[in-house]
């Protein structure tokens, strides 16, 4: 069946396993329902997805004039500690970032394929942590805006990794840890603003991902460099999808691609 659009990172629903679905503007695809089929990629143009214009894609989605435009990609978003709406003062909108700078933020710990320190909106949870193929993460404060998890994150930064391999993460090379433990550990270095906001109660989450099987090695799909693909899907972890032949496909890496996407049944 074939299906166009252009890409965005995947919706997910929390479940056993986790639930992705692509979805363009007058369809959608449940990519679990894909696996063990052969999908196969199209690149056709690029549409930005704030203007809309087939125009190269620079980052996040964006062509190059609407990255550096857009409230949708300030430097906060990447760096919350640089957030600034809780002082009334504008970057690129003021409006838009009051709306999701002030709002409940978490700093958590995720496991993927090492620990790391991140921060999310509340309403972002299990979201981000799905995002990131982490098996495992637990909330460590509950901030009332974005600034304040930016600094937390960045004292934290001190004693844990922000980053992610994510060849190990699609790999599967990983190792439970304690994160309670390593919670605990790390109270003390939250910064005197937020450790008001600890959370003390929390226990791990856990995830299961719909992988039938994990690459050995890890073959990039670059849809600049091949424009035309085909494969059979193993699995989905992160926002990629794995092939059997180890390719692999980041799909919110891709946004801003319009592609066709044809599954067909294996013989």
């Amino acid at each position: 069946m074939l299906y166009e659009g252009v890409l965005r990172k995947m919706r997910t629903e929390i479940g056993s396993p986790i639930q992705y679905f692509l979805v363009f503007e007058n369809d959608f695809i449940n990519m679990n329902q894909g696996l063990n089929k052969e999908l196969q990629i199209d690149f056709i143009k690029f549409q930005c997805l704030n203007c809309g214009e087939d125009k190269p894609i620079y980052r996040q989605g964006f062509c190059k004039s609407c990255f550096f435009e857009t409230p949708l990609a300030g430097d906060w978003i990447m760096k919350p500690e640089l957030s600034t709406a809780h002082l009334d003062k504008e970057d690129r909108d003021l409006e838009f970032e009051k709306k999701m700078q002030l709002q409940p933020h978490i700093v958590y710990l995720a496991n993927s394929s090492n620990i790391k320190v991140g921060v999310t909106r509340k309403s972002q949870v299990p979201t981000r942590w799905i995002d990131q193929g982490a098996h495992e993460a637990i909330e460590i404060v509950e901030v009332p805006n974005r600034y304040l998890a930016g600094i937390t994150e960045v004292a934290l930064k001190d004693h844990v990794s922000d980053k992610t391999s994510w060849q190990k993460m699609l790999k599967n090379d990983i190792e439970d840890v304690d994160l309670v433990a390593w919670r605990n550990k790390l109270k003390a270095s939250i910064p005197d603003e937020a450790i008001t906001y600890f959370l003390d109660d929390k226990e791990e989450t856990h995830l299961e991902f719909p992988v039938l099987q994990y690459p050995e090695k890890v073959k990039s799909l670059n849809l600049d460099k091949t424009p035309s693909y085909k494969g059979v899907l193993k699995g989905i972890k992160g926002q990629y999808l794995i092939f059997e032949d180890n390719t692999v496909f980041n799909v919110r890496g891709s946004e801003g691609y319009y592609v066709g996407i044809n599954i067909n049944q294996c013989i």
